[in-house]
């Protein structure tokens, strides 16, 4: 029973990281070099935490991204 608890839980981790390098692939960046995605990701954090008006302006993009995808 724990070795399928496991399993499942590598599982859902995959998935996940599927569902993130999806993001990245949507966001046009799948060719950009992994240390300029890590310096996005690291600068968004912060700007986000700082000023949650940033945070609310991202994510209006986010979502009209996602409302807009023909898929």
């Amino acid at each position: 029973m724990r070795q399928a608890s496991q399993s499942d839980a590598r599982k859902k981790d995959t998935r996940e990281k599927i569902q993130l390098g999806g993001l990245i692939v949507k966001a046009g960046l799948r060719y950009e070099k992994r240390a300029l995605l890590l310096g996005l990701l690291i600068d968004g954090v912060s700007r986000i935490t700082a000023d949650e008006g940033e945070r609310e302006r991202l994510t209006a993009i986010g979502s009209e991204a996602f409302t807009n995808d023909p898929e």
